[in-house]
């Protein structure tokens, strides 16, 4: 008579190692994100979904903060190919909505976390600016290139402080009002701010 199934030990699963590992790991993050949320994730939890050891999880990550920002990270749209529909504006609205997208989910749980943990710790603080990186800007200014390109924009208009201006809106009503963000707020900072900075006396398309 055939002997019943052993139990299976996690001990003789084959190994993970480098990025699959890695992958199985932040996979396991934005699982319990979506679980408990920020507050009540942690490195245990996250080892245990994503059937590795804490130690593993450590020697990457020092602490939950960096562990979570890279799984966020990982989400977000990659900013060297934003969208390209032929024109500035649909171009704008389209990255927008990406990013208000992503900070309706997991992403944004984290993020709303972190950054409300770092508006009291400046090291926090320096921690979490130092994993933005730019991206989004640059994403924002490839955007405007392609513009320029096509005769939309005067590049002599085009200044840093116009290319944040569209994500320090977006970033300030997620801290302050939440997610979702609105189709039409969106909009709004497209057709009454962001589109006026770079095309001035043009004036909003009609609705």
């Amino acid at each position: 008579m055939a002997s019943p199934v052993a139990a299976v030990d996690h001990r003789k699963r084959p190994r993970r190692r480098g990025a699959a590992l890695e992958g199985a790991i932040l996979d396991a993050v934005l699982a319990v994100l979506g679980e408990v949320g920020y507050a009540r994730l942690s490195v245990e939890r996250v080892a245990e979904r994503a059937g590795a050891s804490k130690a593993s999880l450590y020697r990457r990550w020092p602490s939950k903060v960096e562990l979570v920002m890279d799984a966020v990270y990982q989400l977000l749209p990659d900013p060297a190919t934003p969208p390209d529909t032929g024109s500035l504006r649909s171009d704008l609205l389209a990255v927008f909505g990406r990013v208000a997208e992503q900070l309706a989910g997991p992403a944004g749980q984290a993020m709303g976390g972190v950054m409300s943990d770092a508006l009291t710790d400046p090291e926090l603080a320096r921690r979490v600016r130092s994993y933005a990186r730019g991206a989004s800007q640059e994403g924002i200014r490839e955007i405007v290139r392609r513009a320029v390109e096509r005769g939309e924009v005067d590049p002599a208009v085009v200044t840093e402080r116009k290319l944040e201006a569209g994500h320090a809106l977006l970033r300030n009503h997620f801290l302050t009002r939440g997610a979702p963000i609105p189709d039409e707020y969106i909009t709004e900072i497209v057709d009454e701010v962001v589109l006026p900075l770079l095309q001035p006396g043009r004036g909003a398309p009609p609705a």
